[in-house]
């Protein structure tokens, strides 16, 4: 969830929809809860065990179509405040009375339910097979990634929860969707300052006001629209300070007066605005009907002896005296509202609670602390990975090897990018040459033929079983609509005997192979330079061709066709053809009606 109010309704027009590149060789956090939550939800009742199928689908597809270095971030103990949140979210879509009830009130720290924590134990061990790395938070999930990123540790973070913001995220990488040109919708906090002028301090005001996952409340009466209007009026040095003052009621309302709380509202009666200057019903500016009708006033632009002109249904008077009133009115109203809502601010008890700030500002999320060894990624364990899912999905090894080659791959070509000494991938195949260009959804990648170099188990791969080849649908979570990743890889893998080939990406075949790919883009300029000259011949030949050379078997129009069939049955073997018959039959024909020489002409 995050901040409540639609807090992400607020900046989706700040995101950026960005391509498959935008990930390449870049560390990303990842909020294994969030996946687990929407795996359960999106496809609960449409798989076995779907924690493991699409964590293990996701973390392959991260890896080998978006080139990523994913970090995994389990969630740690919860805080009090949190556990009291979640009980009270349960007992409300229960619809459970928690006015009387202590549980909620006490705010007993509870870990999350049996099954959830053994969904988390199942995904950790299938990720630790993959050679992926996992850290645990103190508390929330999302705080250490946005402490991650804040430091420098990864380049971006994945999950839904809003409040990543809030802890000091950078760029937040809200949804993934595969199958289209832009794939990533991101939001970077650069963005959300430029476009609505808040800082971190400020979304953490907001979330107070507006509720978050450790008060689901926040203040009665504010919502969203309110709460911004009302925190972009401080720097965000301030913010945070004033919101103290005011829920202690100490706090002058206006920035630059010295008006107190208490001493407002009789000041606000004791000013009022002055009667304004009698105006014309007719025209609508200052002065008389009466001597409006003679001559016109200053404000109307007609000759003196015309009189004014009658005003418009929406006419509003600019002048000075309007003017002035208009404004009273505006601050009047203005300040009214801030009354209102420094008024219910200070009403609410507790406010604000000192623990959720701290918690927010705090930059300690860590139960160990982050070094590059704990950043690490081990070459994958492929047998035990296999022997993990034939267990709990009942998958054929030769299914989970063939679902695992485009990860396989991708780490191979790292590997020999820094270090080409491992010759063979899986142990099996060699590189054997980089076949075409291949682009789908806008993205280019090199079609790279692999070429089997020893006989074994992994060379020649079984037949997909084509239940497990579905694409996945566009599932909505939580009114979001999410694109899960899909486990179909058809396009990155194919099989062709003892031959294999893989998508890559083009950076990482030319880092890892540098002349093959010399060696391929010459060959590509190469039939692409005999290619525009075959092209070039053959125009060349088609504007040479006259009408007398066109082809016999070209379909001549219908006058045509009937004037050259009747003049070779007219000419006949030996005939002298001089012509005399034509002038004849011309001169003879000379008077007779249209549809006569029509009938001679065509038979």
């Amino acid at each position: 969830m995050g901040v409540g109010g639609n807090f992400w309704e607020l900046l989706k027009p700040y995101a950026r929809q960005e391509g498959y590149d935008f990930l390449r060789d870049k560390r990303v956090a990842v909020d294994l809860s969030y996946w687990i939550v929407q795996h359960e939800t999106a496809i609960k009742n449409q798989a076995t065990n779907p924690h493991l199928r699409l964590t293990f689908f996701r973390t392959i597809n991260l890896i080998s179509k978006f080139g990523a270095f994913p970090v995994f971030i389990l969630d740690g103990t919860p805080s009090p405040l949190k556990s009291q949140a979640r009980i009270a979210r349960f007992f409300r879509f229960s619809g459970i009375d928690t006015s009387t009830s202590t549980v909620v009130k006490e705010g007993v720290s509870k870990e999350r339910n049996s099954a959830f924590l053994k969904y988390v134990k199942d995904c950790v061990e299938l990720l630790e097979l993959m050679g992926m790395p996992v850290l645990k938070a103190n508390g929330e999930a999302e705080a250490l990634c946005a402490q991650l990123n804040k430091d420098g540790y990864v380049d971006a973070c994945i999950t839904a929860d809003s409040d990543a913001f809030l802890f000091g995220a950078t760029c937040v990488i809200k949804c993934l969707r595969p199958n289209s040109k832009e794939p990533i919708e991101c939001y970077r906090i650069s963005d959300i300052e430029a476009g609505l002028g808040l800082k971190r301090k400020h979304l953490i005001a907001i979330s107070l006001l507006v509720g978050n996952d450790h008060d689901l409340m926040g203040v009665q009466g504010i919502g969203l629209d309110k709460a911004l209007r009302f925190v972009r009026k401080f720097s965000e040095d301030e913010i945070l300070d004033k919101l103290c003052q005011i829920g202690k009621g100490d706090l002058p309302l206006f920035q630059d007066g010295i008006i107190c709380l208490d001493d407002v509202t009789p000041f606000l009666d004791d000013c009022s605005p002055k009667p304004k200057q009698s105006h014309c019903s007719f025209c609508g500016h200052p002065g008389s009907k009466k001597s409006h009708l003679k001559f016109s006033c200053e404000y109307c632009l007609t000759d003196s002896n015309v009189g004014c002109l009658k005003k418009s249904p929406n006419f509003k008077c600019n002048c000075s005296s309007c003017d002035k009133v208009r404004k009273e009115k505006d601050q009047k109203k203005h300040d009214n509202w801030w009354i209102k809502v420094c008024n219910k601010i200070t009403m609410e008890p507790n406010f604000p609670n000192d623990e959720i700030i701290e918690m927010y500002m705090c930059n300690n999320h860590a139960m160990l602390t982050v070094n590059d060894t704990l950043l690490a990624w081990a070459d994958p364990k492929t047998e035990l990975v296999v022997d993990f899912l034939a267990y709990y999905q009942s998958w054929q090894p030769c299914y989970v090897r063939q679902r695992m080659l485009p990860m396989m791959s991708t780490v191979y070509l790292r590997e020999m990018a820094r270090n080409p000494t491992k010759t063979l991938l899986v142990g099996q195949y060699e590189f054997h040459s980089i076949q075409r260009v291949k682009t789908r959804y806008g993205h280019q990648t090199y079609v790279v033929k692999w070429k089997k170099a020893i006989s074994g188990e992994l060379s020649c791969p079984g037949p997909v079983e084509q239940s497990d080849m579905q694409e996945e649908e566009l599932i909505e979570v939580d009114g979001e609509p999410n694109d899960l990743l899909d486990e179909s890889i058809d396009p990155l893998i194919r099989i062709d005997g003892c031959w294999i080939s893989t998508d890559e990406a083009p950076e990482l075949v030319r880092s890892a192979f540098p002349e093959e790919v010399v060696k391929f883009m010459r060959e590509k300029e190469i039939k692409e330079t005999n290619r525009r000259k075959a092209s070039t011949v053959r125009t060349e030949g088609s504007h040479e061709m006259s009408d007398l050379s066109k082809p016999q078997g070209v379909q001549l129009n219908i006058t045509a066709f009937f004037r050259s069939t009747k003049t070779q049955s007219q000419a006949k073997p030996g005939d002298p053809g001089d012509g005399s018959s034509k002038q004849k039959r011309k001169v003879s024909s000379a008077g007779l009606s249209k549809a006569v020489r029509r009938r001679l002409l065509f038979g």
